[in-house]
């Protein structure tokens, strides 16, 4: 029988087998006991815990909580009170805040404080439940600012020394500029010539109307009746306080008067001449 193999190449085969084998598992023992589980630059650590630890830090190493600066709450000290004027039906002020002059009524507020009322040189504000008082400022100096318009024996003595006429030119009247100059300088004595009461919207203020005038005082002579609505004067809506208070400081630089007023239905012009 003839072999398909020579003995020869049979036994150099299983030579080459069996020193394979013999590498393969050298090369293995080699591999366990000195080079890298992965790779060349591979290194693992056995019998290594949690990559993460709870850390307590000292207080210098602690970061300090950061802190938003509230802002600074405005003071009552911030307000000074200019003027004063309170009757049994209306309350009214003028107050000085950030250099700028306003007017406000009983109920109105500034910078959050509300005001509550007023006496014969003080008002009362109030705001988060505590009550604040200002007291008036008296100006050493004539500067023909509106004062305290409360009744006193100065005030009566000066409303004795108006000078000055109003004469009916037909359509329109003229008015002694002394008239005006006087008036501007002491408020007190307009309040007891003339009264004036809020009209409202709801909340709105829309006017002041006339609540009762004096026989024989310039204002009886300007041609204005109780009941009469101011509306505007010189083009300036009469709305609020403010506008009031605005032409009430102009009053003495001004040559030419329109007083525009609700007369019952009727909505009419008066004109007068100053000079």
């Amino acid at each position: 029988m003839k072999h398909l193999f020579k003995p020869e190449v049979i036994k150099g085969v299983w030579s080459l087998l069996i020193l394979l084998l013999v590498i393969k598992m050298a090369w293995f023992a080699v591999e366990m006991l000195w080079l890298p589980t992965v790779g060349v630059e591979h290194s693992e650590e056995r019998g290594v815990k949690a990559l993460y630890y709870r850390v307590k830090l000292s207080p210098n190493d602690a970061m300090a909580p950061t802190t938003k600066k509230r802002p600074v709450a405005g003071s009552i000290k911030d307000i000074k009170l200019l003027a004063v004027y309170n009757a049994s039906d209306v309350t009214v002020v003028t107050v000085q805040y950030k250099r700028t002059t306003k007017v406000l009524a009983k109920g109105e507020a500034i910078n959050g404080f509300v005001l509550e009322g007023a006496g014969s040189n003080y008002a009362t504000f109030r705001k988060n439940a505590k009550t604040y008082q200002i007291n008036l400022i008296v100006s050493t100096k004539d500067s023909g600012s509106i004062k305290s318009a409360q009744p006193s024996a100065t005030s009566a003595s000066s409303e004795n020394q108006v000078e000055g006429e109003i004469v009916d030119a037909g359509d329109h009247k003229i008015v002694d500029r002394s008239l005006l100059d006087h008036y501007a300088k002491n408020m007190d004595d307009i309040y007891k010539n003339i009264g004036i009461r809020e009209i409202k919207k709801g909340k709105d203020l829309e006017g002041f109307s006339i609540s009762f005038i004096r026989k024989g005082s310039p204002f009886a002579k300007l041609g204005i009746q109780r009941g009469d609505v101011i509306k505007a004067i010189n083009g300036q809506k009469i709305d609020s306080y403010n506008a009031a208070f605005e032409v009430y400081k102009n009053i003495s630089n001004i040559d030419n008067l329109t007083l525009v007023i609700q007369r019952g239905k009727e909505e009419m012009e008066l004109e007068y001449e100053v000079n």
